[in-house]
């Protein structure tokens, strides 16, 4: 029975020890997953960092690998000094007096995935793994009229539905963010409300403004935009300015020249769901299974997407 009083995702993880929470797309998810990973080592959890990396991890450090599709980044790990962001954020948690190793994958297909993840399970005893979309496109089932940059997400999300740990859970922040891409932001919500009739929706919860976790994080956003000028991210530069209270167009990189941002309050919020009943939802779920690189999982996605009746885009009527 859950409560309006504890959110279901801390009611969900109040028995963990040891959590995991993962970046699932690539490139600075992981940040998408800070103030959330803050909270939880606030109520006394050991709490892990990974990421699906984009990095050129071919230039890291030999002994940085626990296994070819496991390596352990810190703050003293070589490799490229231009876009590096699970070394940056390694170097922001050193200097905040944190765990400063932040894990990092590879881009591979689902099965090396999976068994990256059960090593690193297993090393570092996680019974919980909470896995964190910057954006929502990990919602979506595939049928929907746009279904954004799915091949990292789907991989991640098919990966740790396939590993044995007690709890495992998906929040997405930044709704609004994929609309870029093409997601049509209607069918998100169709989607959480047929995870709330499954049993599987876990709420939504909002980042406090003036709490410790969001102070943390847009410091780290902002340290992160500091050392990766030529690329910073998009997405976490405008959860960061929701969760400021900024509004509208806001600024904050070049790279978004020529498109107009809409920043505002729901970017600010984590939507929660139980990540085995949104794995089921997945329709292509069971062919991304034996998938072995990311050339693999594109073309599942694409075999899928030609075959299928898609959803009409619609607009929110408010």
């Amino acid at each position: 029975m859950t409560s309006l009083h504890e959110p279901p995702i801390f009611a969900a993880l109040k028995d963990a020890r040891r959590v995991l929470v993962a970046g699932a797309g690539g490139g600075f998810d992981v940040y998408a997953g800070l103030p959330l990973a803050f909270a939880l080592m606030g109520l006394g959890k050991s709490v892990h960092l990974a990421n699906l990396s984009f990095s050129a991890l071919d230039l890291i450090d030999a002994d940085a690998w626990y296994e070819p599709n496991l390596a352990a980044i810190t703050p003293a790990t070589r490799g490229h000094d231009g876009y590096f962001p699970e070394r940056t954020l390694a170097r922001w948690l050193a200097a905040q007096g944190m765990d400063a190793t932040v894990h990092a994958f590879p881009r591979t297909g689902v099965r090396p995935l999976r068994d990256a993840y059960r090593n690193l399970i297993r090393r570092l005893g996680i019974d919980a793994i909470v896995l964190v979309d910057g954006g929502t496109d990990i919602l979506m089932r595939g049928d929907e009229a746009g279904v954004g940059t799915p091949e990292e997400d789907m991989t991640s999300l098919a990966a740790v539905a396939g590993v044995d740990v007690p709890i495992r859970l998906v929040a997405c922040v930044g709704f609004g963010v994929d609309a870029y891409h093409g997601v049509c932001h209607a069918h998100v919500l169709e989607n959480l409300a047929a995870l709330d009739r499954d049993g599987a929706y876990l709420g939504a919860l909002t980042i406090p403004s003036t709490s410790r976790e969001a102070l943390l994080y847009v410091d780290a956003v902002a340290h992160a935009q500091r050392h990766t000028p030529m690329r910073p991210s998009i997405v976490n530069g405008q959860i960061a300015a929701a969760v400021r209270g900024e509004f509208g167009d806001v600024r904050f990189t070049d790279r978004t020249r020529g498109s107009e941002l809409f920043v505002n309050p729901l970017m600010a919020m984590y939507f929660t769901v139980d990540l085995a009943g949104l794995a089921r939802r997945l329709l292509y779920l069971d062919r991304l299974a034996d998938t072995d690189t990311q050339d693999e999982v594109r073309a599942v996605i694409e075999w899928f997407r030609r075959g299928v009746r898609r959803r009409e885009r619609r607009s929110i009527p408010h």
